[in-house]
């Protein structure tokens, strides 16, 4: 077992030997370019070495390089969807207040074509229950407003004004169970009352046997309630129901859409029935 031992050492101290005078061989050989073998040797393998490290650091330069425009891309889209987002509230703002200039001119319209004396209010609350259909307002008695004002929009009748306070007051809107209006018929002048229902719709009752009404027919109000002022549009005839000469149903269609108003107008001038009325009382 000692002697084979001493014999792979006796062995790889030969080799180590031979190697050594190899390298020596090659240090002093030179090659055809005049440059030592070992040199030569030494270069090649060492250029090998360096190609190979290059690539790896290239590679990982490369890697670093897409990761660090990957976050900057990245920064800049997140950049560019909150550059997005406010452009899209701001046109959101825009078109808001490009609607409520409209609704402002058709208001300032009606006002100017009325010749009444008004004065213009905004919706700041509605009704907590629909069996009671009112809207606040942000005028009131110190605005000249009190109870029995009426109140109306470009499309039409709204309501009447029935608990007014220093600042506020409450809108009875046309439709609720407890609001009416005396109205006419514009093509045969058949009178009778619009009454609410609680719902989007109106019913047109007291109208005579003989009164000739008919699908479509435009309603508006007749001023004698001294509440509304003369001609204001209430809505159309939708359907009409008959029973011999008898009239069992009315149903009117509002022509005030009144889940979107937002400003309305309230008359302060009085009818000609109340002037009158009061002039009486006077």
């Amino acid at each position: 077992m000692a002697l084979l031992d001493i014999r792979q050492r006796s062995g790889y101290l030969f080799l180590a030997v031979v190697l050594g005078h190899i390298i020596l061989i090659s240090a002093q050989v030179n090659s055809r370019s005049g440059v030592p073998v070992l040199e030569a040797v030494t270069f090649g393998v060492f250029s090998e070495v360096q190609r190979a490290t290059s690539g790896v650091v290239s590679g990982v330069r490369r890697v670093w390089a897409g990761y660090v425009s990957l976050r900057h891309v990245r920064v800049e889209n997140e950049e560019l969807k909150r550059q997005l987002a406010a452009a899209q509230i701001e046109l959101q703002v825009q078109r808001a207040l490009a609607d409520r200039s409209r609704r402002l001119e058709q208001l300032l319209g009606l006002r100017d074509s009325s010749n009444l004396s008004t004065v213009a209010a905004a919706i700041i609350a509605a009704g907590a229950t629909p069996d009671f259909r009112t809207v606040t307002i942000d005028k009131g008695k110190r605005d000249g407003l009190h109870a029995d004002m009426a109140v109306i929009a470009p499309a039409g009748v709204v309501g009447r004004i029935v608990v007014p306070s220093a600042r506020n007051a409450k809108v009875q809107l046309l439709i609720d169970r407890n609001a009416a209006a005396a109205a006419i018929v514009e093509r045969s002048r058949a009178q009778g009352v619009v009454v609410g229902a609680g719902d989007e719709r109106l019913q047109m009752e007291y109208v005579s046997e003989v009164a000739d009404i008919v699908t479509g027919d435009l309603v508006v109000t007749s001023g004698i309630d001294g509440i509304f002022p003369k001609g204001s549009v209430i809505g159309h005839v939708e359907t009409v129901e008959k029973a011999g000469s008898v009239y069992r149903r009315i149903v009117v269609r509002p022509a005030v859409d009144f889940s979107s108003l937002e400003e309305v107008l309230v008359v302060l001038t009085p009818t000609a029935a109340r002037a009158a009325a009061e002039g009486g009382t006077e």
